[in-house]
């Protein structure tokens, strides 16, 4: 017998994953219309005439729902297919380090270890020395059937980030998939938002501030401070702005500044 918890847990991890392949699709209709406006241009080019041409690449249209916990590796209007190398290794992968989120909501400490996501803390350090993240908002709050905040988009809504992807790492840190394919990502728990497919992380990471079940899929990279969780906790208990279980908290979020250092 299937409890109405399990089912509307089941129900949210279906809308989950469709919601990651219609972007993977989205996506790929990006990068052949590109492929073809690319081929336009160079036959026009032969020709002697000159042309410029701006394409969105993120699908714009696409609503914060939709990002449902998944991130877009772009950041801006033209990299949709972006193949930007992710920044070089300049961490002490032997380290600790730490994230400070500094939000109009609270502070948000994250613990973080380099020797298990060495391209994950390398990213986020070499992001937030330049700023990256100051400014940006938190998006999306799910307060149905899985239980986080996501952050991380330059855009705001849920398409953007930094042009370049990184590995997935740390997959197996919350142990083997039960019979329904998920683990559990226990209240605390920060890890990066991806499209679905491997290997798509960008800049976009999500809060766990209930425990959560969802693929083992994206890659844990810290945990957050007793501070930071109470935070976050404050946030999902105000809501999602239009009432819905899913959608920009009601409690607008932004990190002022960002900082990773090492421990």
């Amino acid at each position: 017998m299937v409890s109405s918890d399990q089912r509307r847990r089941q129900l949210a991890r279906e809308k989950f994953e469709r919601q990651q392949q219609r972007r993977e699709e989205a996506r790929r209709r990006t990068r052949r219309l590109t492929a073809i406006i690319a081929s336009s241009v160079a036959v026009v080019a032969a020709i002697g005439v000159g042309a410029y041409v701006s394409l969105d690449g993120d699908d714009a249209k696409k609503t914060s729902a939709d990002a449902a916990a998944s991130a877009d590796p772009s950041a801006s209007p033209s990299e949709s297919g972006s193949s930007a190398p992710e920044p070089a290794m300049k961490i002490d992968k032997k380290a600790k380090y730490s994230m400070s989120l500094k939000t109009n909501q609270g502070d948000i400490g994250i613990a973080m270890d380099a020797a298990k996501t060495p391209h994950t803390t390398n990213s986020f350090k070499a992001l937030a020395d330049k700023g990256y993240f100051d400014g940006t908002k938190c998006h999306r709050l799910t307060t149905q059937g899985i239980f986080v905040l996501q952050c991380g988009d330059p855009k705001g809504d849920g398409t953007g980030g930094p042009g370049y992807t990184i590995p997935d790492e740390n997959l197996t840190a919350l142990g083997k998939a039960g019979a329904d394919g998920s683990v559990t990502f226990p209240a605390g728990t920060v890890a990066m938002a991806n499209t679905g497919q491997p290997g798509t992380g960008g800049s976009q990471f999500f809060l766990v501030y209930k425990d959560t079940k969802l693929p083992p899929s994206y890659t844990p990279f810290g945990t957050m401070d007793d501070a930071g969780l109470k935070a976050v906790k404050k946030i999902a208990e105000a809501g999602v702005a239009d009432g819905a279980g899913d959608g920009a908290p009601k409690k607008a979020v932004t990190v002022e500044k960002a900082t990773v250092d090492k421990v």
